[in-house]
């Protein structure tokens, strides 16, 4: 059990509150927050156990010194240019209101928290010597969104060699569609992404002690 990870992935006002950059950009930001209540359950059982809690944020520096032209023009296009000023601050910069979690899953003491500057969060970070420093074999994923940094994260994290569980109703898309379809994918080829497990299903076998690698 203790080889199992929690990771919340980029559950940021500026991607599930109004007024952030997800909503500037024209998404539905009542979709991305749906997986909130799920992601408290499972939070609630990892923090009981001492299992470990992973947060991702995606975001720039300040000078958007590390931010590429190409990510930058995309989301001049999308109409939320990435530094640009909102109701929640700066879009995508880190210390700005915006970037910061969500209050609900607000981090606590002993949590990790790594600050990503692309959609994988092996990307630029050192998150794969943490996991390995601790001995983690398995991701359980959470968090948004499933097309892009859940996904990248997960097939980031298969090449790398983790086993990794993906939480049907603790990730979200924009588009309900896009959820299903990303699902399939993970779990076509048998699990050829990993396994796919609904929330409810992941608690009763963490309450049972299962391994669900």
């Amino acid at each position: 059990m203790k080889s199992a990870a929690l990771v919340i992935i980029d559950m940021q006002r500026d991607f599930c509150c109004p007024g952030g950059y997800a909503d500037r950009a024209g998404l539905d930001v009542e979709q991305l927050a749906a997986p909130i209540p799920k992601i408290v359950r499972l939070l609630d059982r990892f923090r009981t156990k001492g299992m470990t809690v992973i947060y991702t944020r995606e975001g720039h520096r300040r000078d958007l010194s590390d931010c590429s032209p190409r990510k930058l023009r995309r989301s001049v296009l999308a109409g939320a240019a990435i530094g640009s000023e909102g109701a929640l601050g700066r879009a995508l910069v880190r210390g700005e209101y915006g970037h910061d979690i969500v209050d609900e899953l607000s981090a606590q003491p002993g949590d990790i928290m790594i600050d990503k500057p692309g959609y994988s969060a092996f990307h630029a970070t050192d998150l794969d010597h943490i996991l390995r420093a601790r001995a983690i074999e398995t991701l359980i994923l959470t968090g948004v969104t499933t097309d892009v940094c859940v996904h990248s994260t997960l097939r980031s994290a298969i090449d790398h060699g983790y086993d990794c569980l993906t939480v049907s109703d603790a990730t979200a898309c924009h588009d309900p569609r896009i959820q299903h379809a990303m699902l399939q994918l993970i779990e076509g080829e048998s699990n050829i992404f990993g396994r796919v497990m609904a929330c409810d299903l992941l608690c009763a076998a963490l309450d049972d002690q299962e391994v669900f690698a």
